[in-house]
């Protein structure tokens, strides 16, 4: 063999990825960092610490416990509305017990 077929081989091999793909090894490289550095921030956004998932369980705990609050107002309510005509009924019989 002599150096130009040598040099030959080594073009031919150097070359794969621009006959297989049809692009520069820089170019390809470059689309590959691309694509990997997508891939690790899409994993990010979607299971990270500040992720999709985090928000979407974020708002169904807020919705509850608005549906809570709810809950609890109403309770309130009747609980206060009962303790009032407690009050109010003690509060008669102790009028009617001084004598007004």
């Amino acid at each position: 063999m002599d150096i130009k077929e040598q040099e030959y081989e080594f073009e031919e091999e150097q070359d794969i990825i621009k006959r297989y793909l049809g692009v520069s090894t820089w170019f390809f490289l470059k689309a590959l960092a691309f694509v990997i550095f997508m891939g690790i921030y899409i994993g990010v956004v979607l299971y990270g610490k500040n992720s999709v998932d985090v928000l979407l369980r974020l708002q169904t705990y807020k919705s509850y416990l608005k549906d809570e609050i709810e809950q609890l107002k109403q309770s309130n309510a009747k609980l206060q509305k009962e303790y009032f005509e407690l009050k109010e009924i003690s509060g008669y019989t102790e009028k009617n017990e001084k004598g007004f």
